[in-house]
């Protein structure tokens, strides 16, 4: 009985010092709850967190904001973006299914497409045969839905790529990085897949449009812009516009 009493003694000491090293019972749904509206609650470094993008972070705790969809950049917490994996799934009968495309619609042209031949070419498209042109199912709830994916809706095959080059006096053939048949109006803008809102971009152009694509996108969820007229100052004057968002020239 001597034996047994220190052994005892140690027991306790150590699953009461086990016990100090977990957190806290429900500490992640309490976290949850004490964070405002379009913050996510976390526990960063072993403190509770209240995130959002935009917000510092330090590189240290990369893994930590990765398990709750964040990313640091730049010294600044971004949203990362989801994977196939992480697209919100409807539940049927006990199982998971990928949400179905949103409806396209019908193609609207922001301007009458007059030319198929004889385009110039050019930094901006010629809007005689490269009018641009939007989806009208692409709404702004559609389009800053969080489950919408430009991979969804993305069609444009190579015979489609091929006519935009031979209307703008180009040899049909892959150009690599050098030129993209870029859309006019971006698919995450709403934009249309029909050859009316199609261009041949050369690098690197486009990387600058592109920038300005997903900036114009946060704008436009956010209501800093309608989304009509970010579509329509995009199709007529990308580079004027993206002066006017960043300050400075593409």
């Amino acid at each position: 009985m001597r034996r047994v009493v220190p052994v005892l003694f140690l027991v306790i000491i150590l699953g009461a010092a086990a016990a100090a090293l977990l957190p806290p019972r429900g500490l992640a749904q309490a976290t949850r709850a004490t964070c405002s509206a379009g913050y996510v609650g976390a526990v960063i470094g072993g403190e509770h967190k209240c995130l959002r993008a935009g917000q510092f972070c330090s590189a240290h705790h990369a893994a930590e904001y990765k398990a709750y969809g964040f990313s640091c950049v730049g010294g600044h917490l971004r949203r990362r973006a989801p994977t196939r994996s992480t697209i919100p799934a409807t539940t049927t009968a006990g199982s998971t299914t990928t949400p179905a495309p949103p409806a396209l619609g019908r193609t609207v042209k922001l301007l009458a497409r007059t030319r198929t031949a004889g385009c110039r070419q050019g930094t901006l498209p010629d809007r005689r045969c490269s009018p641009g042109a939007y989806s009208s199912g692409l709404t702004k709830a559609v389009i800053c839905s969080p489950s919408f994916r430009t991979s969804a809706i993305r069609n444009v095959p190579q015979s489609e790529k091929y006519a935009v080059e031979r209307e703008y006096g180009m040899a049909e053939k892959p150009y690599g990085r050098t030129l993209e048949i870029d859309h006019i109006v971006s698919l995450e803008l709403g934009g249309s897949n029909d050859i009316s809102n199609l261009f041949p971009e050369r690098a690197p152009g486009y990387h600058g449009k592109d920038r300005l694509e997903n900036r114009l996108h946060s704008m436009v969820c956010s209501g800093a812009v309608t989304l009509a007229a970010a579509q329509s100052r995009l199709a007529a004057d990308w580079p004027a516009l993206y002066a006017d968002v960043f300050g400075v020239q593409p």
